[in-house]
């Protein structure tokens, strides 16, 4: 083997690994079947959102996955394969699985996602996920709504307050105090007053009758 052809070996080696190392998502997909129509419309979708597409010898992915620590991808890298790179980690599953669902010959078959191996299940579930665009809109949604809810609330009170329709509650009217003892003791000595005024006369006429009674006696032996 010349040296041009062992350095030309040496670059895509380590273009690969560089792909990867760069990479939030990498998956390996079997191509065979499609046609040259379909592979390009695949490279279409997967540009629209910079996933990068290529094919690779296997002998060479092989090296580089092995340089990456990715052993177990290795057994994978058999057949007319191919690899989608991207900084997005569920572009490629995502891009991948929707096309493959038109297109059976397209097979997904294992990857690497933030920094780790996973396999085909793994690789559907991140099929499911938005991209990143539409994760941060989600999560934008989800911190906006408390905020917006407290905003609204503000806005009516301020609006209330404008038109006159907020207003503070009275404050509750106080109990009527307990009557003074001795307003108390008053009230409850009138009624025995006013008895006693009206008895007094009843014992003046009572002691005015006894008074006359000797008087009388007297006046009857003086006149026998």
């Amino acid at each position: 083997m010349n040296q041009a052809v062992l350095s030309a070996k040496q670059n895509t080696v380590a273009e690969i690994a560089d792909k990867i190392k760069d990479s939030q998502s990498t998956v390996i997909v079997e191509y065979r079947g499609l046609s040259v129509a379909e592979v390009n419309e695949l490279r279409r979708n997967l540009r629209n959102e910079a996933v990068d597409f290529k094919v690779y010898k296997n002998t060479m992915a092989q090296r580089a996955v092995d340089e990456c620590g990715f052993n177990g991808l290795k057994d994978f890298l058999t057949g007319p394969n191919a690899m989608a790179f991207s900084k997005d980690a569920t572009a490629p599953a995502r891009i991948l699985s929707d096309f493959a669902k038109k297109h059976k010959a397209l097979v997904l078959k294992s990857g690497i996602v933030e920094g780790k191996e996973v396999d085909l299940d793994t690789l559907k579930e991140l099929a499911s996920l938005p991209n990143r665009d539409g994760m941060l809109s989600m999560l934008l949604s989800c911190l906006q709504s408390p905020v917006r809810s407290f905003a609204c609330i503000v806005k009516a009170v301020a609006d209330a307050k404008e038109s006159g329709e907020f207003k503070v509650a009275d404050a509750p009217a106080e109990a009527p105090k307990e009557e003074a003892p001795a307003a108390a003791e008053a009230k409850e000595e009138a009624p025995k007053e006013e008895a006693a005024k009206e008895e007094a006369p009843a014992k003046t006429e009572a002691a005015a009758e006894e008074a006359e009674k000797p008087a009388e006696k007297a006046e009857e032996k003086e006149g026998e």
